[in-house]
């Protein structure tokens, strides 16, 4: 029977491959064609490329599971592969190296598997239940070297609503947290889960946004909670440090409501 760990680091070879592929465009995103989703939301033959090669390895490498992409669709079943092929697009197509390839695996509702690529610096963060973070296939324990520095990221979306997004950052800047906003989901949970940032709160995000990237928080070691939105199936989520959960249930009571994901 396969364990999670030879499955993580199955899973990890696709993504390396992946990453060769997503570097050439990178290099070459002058000249790659693109289009619009919606306000400041884009897609580029990149995100289309990168994820048909990530949904025919998968389909090598673990036949006959189910694969939802962010471009090219699918089911959300009981167990399925979800991938968010470029996270970041727009940093990606300014020339920011803030962009990433995320692959997670959900198993009734639960993400219990993640990656997250980091292209530009030759980095792949991974973890499965039990793990711990990896770095490369390495452990990489959760390091802040200066813990007074209190420094997080707030998701934002041109969906949510503007003033609900600013009450919330300026409730954190008075509680005493320098607030980043990255615009792209799975390194903002990255940053998380490594120590850069204590934590990452986004009030709508999507599962191929967070699949990969939470599987990294919680391994780190941080509070993970995911929900919906009140009378919708659009997903929020909060990882972060005690203190700074602490900090957010009183300006967002809504996360109060879940429990941690810590547990499997």
């Amino acid at each position: 029977m396969e364990t999670a760990n030879e499955r993580l680091d199955r899973a990890v070879a696709i993504i390396e491959e992946a990453m060769t592929l997503a570097l050439e465009f990178f290099a070459a995103r002058g000249n790659i064609a693109t289009r619009t989703k919606g306000f400041q939301d884009f897609v580029s033959e990149a995100d289309t490329s990168v994820e048909t090669l990530v949904r025919e390895r998968l389909a090598a490498v673990f036949p006959n599971e189910t694969v939802l992409g962010e471009e090219m669709g699918g089911i959300a079943d009981d167990a399925y592969w979800i991938i968010d092929p470029i996270d970041g697009t727009a940093n990606f197509l300014r020339g920011s190296p803030l962009w990433g390839i995320s692959l997670g695996f959900v198993r009734n509702g639960r993400p219990e598997l993640g990656i997250v690529a980091m292209p530009v610096f030759g980095e792949i963060y991974s973890a499965a239940d039990g793990t711990g973070l990896l770095l490369n296939g390495k452990p990489f324990p959760r390091d802040v070297p200066f813990p007074e520095v209190q420094v997080m990221s707030l998701g934002d979306s041109a969906s949510t609503d503007a003033e609900e997004i600013a009450a919330l950052n300026v409730g954190l800047r008075h509680a005493g947290w320098v607030v980043e906003s990255i615009r792209s989901t799975s390194i903002s949970l990255v940053f998380a889960a490594r120590g850069t940032f204590d934590g990452h709160l986004q009030k709508l995000t999507t599962m191929w946004d967070i699949a990969g990237g939470v599987v990294l928080a919680r391994e780190a070691g941080l509070d993970v909670r995911i929900g919906t939105r009140e009378g919708t199936d659009i997903p929020w989520v909060a990882a972060g440090t005690p203190k700074l959960m602490a900090a957010t249930t009183e300006l967002w009571p809504e996360i109060k409501t879940v429990r941690s994901s810590s547990s499997a």
